[in-house]
């Protein structure tokens, strides 16, 4: 297959192609602002995770606090997509953005005055994951005012080339601000860089919007929605996969920071590097699919990302120096996006305008819901059997359900 992949892709690749989407000016003040606060959000994302480790000595805590940032999820996403079909967009994500600048000052604070413990992160954890839980949705579902729908696809991969800049560079900056700072100036930076985002969505000129059909309950839109994913099995497919992925195999993100310090002898800037090293790699990922403009073969590129991730894992498992562990967490990257990223298109280009934000919410739910119960388990499982069996152990159910997709729904690897 790889081989096939490899003769498709020979003259498709264009750079020019690459930045479509910036040619609207509604998606370039959307693309500018979001990478400011992403680079803030990943600041403090690695600083937190680090600060608690610090704090505690212990992995189940990191694993405590990835599962507090996403059990919201649970609670509210569903919810919060039809909420995103209901109202402006713009003003929801002004709302849950605003909120979530207000939360990074807090953690500061509390970090300056050296009053931060480790239930103090928890709870903010659990504050941030209530705010994202309404962002998500609003977020994903946002993409088709601001392109042409011929442009999505493309749009939703510099959406990802943006997401995955701000990962390669932002945990590698807190790290370092960590270590010659403290963590305080890691979450002030994001507090602030929250105002870029703001801004640029009220600097928007959107559209007015249809006209809204006659509201049903809420119950009654959850449930169409969720009818639309059920009845459509490729929809159904890929959200599977996302969701096996986001349980079992994204968690090993989680351990970085147990990772840096006990497997690999080092300290918090060594937990921002292999961070961002893994960024850099989902970033080269994203920047390829943007490039290939309306390829036909989103299906073989998926598949192959879906069986390259969990292999790279088991190796990376087993690596002992840095600079190695580095190359091997680009591959692991790259292979995410390609996932990632491919379903997260091929999801929005099969859904109707009308439903997109409550599929998205449930897309969104599976990839955020599903990450803090395999926060809570990866941790569990370190404390009892240590990290790298436990990295290998969640690679493995990966590859095996990566294997029964193969097998038994060939139409994936088919998808255009």
């Amino acid at each position: 297959m790889s081989r096939q992949i490899k003769d498709q892709l020979n003259g498709r690749i264009s750079w020019r192609q690459t930045f479509t989407a910036l040619k609207y000016p509604n998606y370039r003040l959307w693309f500018w602002g979001q990478m400011i606060s992403l680079f803030g959000s990943w600041m403090q994302s690695t600083a937190q995770g680090y600060l608690i480790f610090e704090l505690t000595k212990s992995p189940a805590y990191l694993g405590y606090a990835g599962f507090a940032n996403g059990v919201p999820t649970w609670f509210f996403m569903l919810y919060a997509g039809v909420v995103a079909d209901r109202m402006s967009r713009r003003k929801l994500m002004i709302m849950t953005q605003t909120s979530m600048m207000i939360l990074a000052f807090l953690t500061a604070g509390l970090t300056f005055l050296h009053l931060i413990q480790p239930w103090h992160i928890i709870l903010l954890a659990f504050c941030f994951g209530v705010t994202n839980a309404f962002d998500a949705p609003a977020r994903q579902a946002m993409v088709q005012e601001l392109v042409d729908y011929k442009d999505m696809t493309n749009a939703i991969a510099l959406n990802s080339a943006m997401f995955n800049t701000s990962v390669a560079l932002g945990p590698a900056c807190g790290g370092l601000t960590y270590a010659l700072f403290g963590p305080a100036w890691c979450f002030t930076i994001n507090g602030l860089s929250f105002i870029a985002v703001i801004a640029a969505l009220s600097a928007m000129k959107l559209k007015p919007s249809a006209p809204r059909a006659k509201q049903n309950s809420v119950l009654t839109d959850l449930k169409e929605g969720l009818d639309y994913v059920v009845a459509h099995s490729m929809i159904r497919t890929i959200i599977s996969l996302v969701g096996v992925i986001s349980l079992f195999g994204f968690a090993f993100a989680t351990l970085m920071p147990a990772w840096a310090v006990k497997i690999l002898h080092g300290n918090a800037m060594t937990n921002g590097f292999l961070q961002s090293a893994r960024g850099f790699g989902a970033l080269a990922s994203a920047l390829l699919i943007a490039s290939l403009g309306q390829f036909k073969f989103r299906g073989k590129l998926l598949t192959l990302g879906s069986f390259a991730f969990p292999v790279l894992l088991v190796i990376f498992a087993f690596i002992r120096w840095e600079p190695l562990s580095m190359l091997f967490l680009f591959g692991i990257g790259f292979a995410l996006i390609l996932v990632f990223n491919l379903a997260n298109a091929a999801v929005q280009t099969l859904t109707p305008d009308a439903l997109r934000g409550r599929v998205m919410s449930i897309y969104s739910l599976t990839f955020f819901g599903f990450m803090p119960l395999g926060s809570l388990l990866i941790g569990w499982m370190a404390t009892k059997a240590g990290e790298p069996t436990t990295i290998v152990i969640n690679a493995l159910i990966t590859l095996t359900y990566a294997s029964i997709l193969l097998v038994f729904m060939p139409k994936l690897r088919k998808l255009q």
